[in-house]
């Protein structure tokens, strides 16, 4: 929501100016001025996060009651700052993060934190009934999820490793959620091949709608874990890829049809844990991963101890994309102002050259239209020598054939001339 309208009217609406309106008038009056109803208008407030009169509240104020106004909330990270239909809002920044404070936090017991981080609840159920890749990786079909990927096999464990990783970051204050919606947040791409290869143009794995973030001091960090795969050999079979060691042994036919495996990459059963920078000009990564099945419950303590440490990395990257970002924004600003100048110069020597053109062809139909011009008033006088009837047939093909003929007014003519002003100011207003 924002922007402009077809006529090219700016009528973008503060967060603050909306909360001064319906507070100042009916709902219904507001909505008017904007050509929407009353309930659409609502809607809007609760978009922005403005706090608009009760029901009755009006009512009140006319028999002298009146009730205590609410301020105007601060926007946060990501949220809309102003209302428009036509096109996007702007919205609040994402301040640049900083590192936590060096003093010891109280860590939180685990008895005030749930058995089952909120991420997770119910998160279960949706995997259960989640399709399977050819791979055999989960696709579930809810998007809004932690970022959880991994077979039916090891998906309990990936997730049962995901709330214990969740509650230790709880533990010592350090909260995860979903991302909010609006920061503009990127998550880093998933390489489930545990020795990598080459890069693809298309992948089965599911990925989630939002990110999955811990947040240390102010810093995001995005979290991801996944099954890795081993490299190894299957046979497709009903539509999956099976390995070749978990195929039933069957006797061998004297004439049975040939059969044929390839090497394919198909979950290992280990996990990895990668973390992520979710800040646009930030790119920092890192990973953990299991050796062996079930190898993290020991691990994952040292891993939040290295995510906070790893947050002062995530700063100087995050500043330091945001000197490269205002840098380019200088230069852009820049070249913009370099290409108005040669744009306007541009049209400059289109108008004065096409302004000269018309003005010869104006020239120069005028001198064609003088000759007739002449060569009518010599018929004109040439008439005067004839006898009446004759003079009246001439005469009266003469005004007809001065009707086919433009105007030789030299004024006239002139006056449709357009000058290179005239037509600049027509290029500005064309686009042209």
């Amino acid at each position: 929501m924002g922007g402009n309208t077809p006529d090219n009217k700016d009528t973008r609406v503060s967060r603050e100016q909306l909360y001064e309106e319906v507070w100042a008038e009916p709902m219904t009056k507001v909505a008017l001025k904007y050509s929407v109803s009353s309930s659409f208008m609502a809607r809007v407030c609760t978009w922005l996060n403005v706090p608009r009169p009760e029901r009755g509240y009006w009512a009140k104020l006319a028999v002298g009651k009146s009730t205590k106004q609410p301020p105007l909330p601060e926007a946060e990270p990501g949220d809309e700052l102003e209302w428009n239909r036509y096109g996007p809002a702007r919205r609040a920044k994402l301040p640049v993060p900083k590192p936590p404070r060096k003093r010891k936090s109280r860590l939180r017991n685990r008895s005030e934190l749930p058995e089952r981080h909120p991420l997770l609840q119910g998160a279960q159920q949706y995997f259960d009934e989640a399709r399977e890749t050819s791979n055999g990786y989960l696709r579930p079909s809810k998007r809004l999820m932690v970022d959880v990927i991994a077979s039916k096999h090891t998906c309990s464990r990936a997730l049962d490793v995901a709330n214990e990783l969740f509650l230790l970051c709880e533990e010592r204050g350090y909260p995860v959620s979903f991302e909010r919606h609006g920061l503009g947040l990127r998550r880093s791409s998933v390489d489930e091949r545990e020795k990598g290869g080459r890069d693809r143009n298309y992948s089965e794995l599911w990925s989630p709608s939002r990110d999955t973030i811990v947040t240390i001091g102010s810093v995001l960090i995005g979290l991801t874990i996944f099954e890795m795969t081993e490299n190894i050999e299957a046979k497709y079979q009903d539509g999956k890829y099976v390995r070749v060691s978990e195929l039933p042994v069957r006797k061998t036919r004297r004439y049975e049809s040939y059969s044929w495996t390839s090497m394919h990459d198909l979950p290992s059963g280990r996990l990895c844990i990668q973390a992520y920078s979710p800040y646009q000009r930030a790119n920092w990564q890192r990973q953990w991963r299991e050796t062996k099945a079930g190898d993290f419950p020991g691990k994952l303590s040292a891993i939040v101890k290295e995510l906070k440490r790893e947050t002062a990395t995530i700063v100087q990257l995050v500043e330091e994309g945001e000197r490269k970002a205002e840098i380019e924004r200088k230069e852009w600003e820049a070249q913009q102002v370099i290409w108005r100048r040669e744009e306007e110069e541009r049209r400059r020597v289109k108008a004065i050259k096409e302004s000269r053109e018309e003005l010869a062809e104006i020239i120069k139909a005028w001198v064609k239209a003088k000759g007739i011009e002449d060569f009518f008033a010599d018929i004109d006088r040439r008439a005067g020598n004839l006898d009446d009837e004759q003079k009246a047939i001439v005469m009266e093909r003469l005004a007809q054939a001065r009707t086919l003929i433009d105007s030789t007014d030299a004024l006239q003519w002139l006056a449709a001339w357009k000058t290179p002003e005239e037509r600049k100011s027509s290029y500005n207003q064309y686009g042209c």
